[in-house]
């Protein structure tokens, strides 16, 4: 699965395991910036789904923060946003662990 969409079913799934995870990077401010990108590219080295944060000071709301980090990590996925958090998914290119439904 390269860069197309998930499915609703995959996004359940996703949303299911997400649920007790804390965020792992705050946005502020400053907004998406390279460092923050970068942060987020090196927590997926080591994760395949995770959470961030945006706080009230920042410039996006969460889905544009969440869609412009989607956008900018190869093979990320927005899963879902709530509240201020947004959930992030990028399937592991040698070792995924996540088996999504329907793959």
């Amino acid at each position: 699965m390269a860069t197309e969409d998930l499915t609703p079913r995959q996004r359940a799934h996703l949303r299911s395991l997400a649920h007790h995870l804390k965020p792992i990077q705050f946005i502020g401010k400053e907004g998406v910036t390279d460092a923050t990108v970068g942060a987020i590219q090196d927590a997926f080295n080591t994760r395949e789904l995770l959470k961030v944060k945006v706080q009230e000071a920042a410039p996006l709301n969460v889905r544009e923060a969440g869609a412009e980090l989607a956008g900018r990590i190869e093979g990320g996925h927005l899963v879902q946003t709530i509240g201020r958090t947004a959930v992030l998914y990028r399937r592991h290119p040698e070792k995924p662990e996540i088996r999504l439904p329907g793959d």
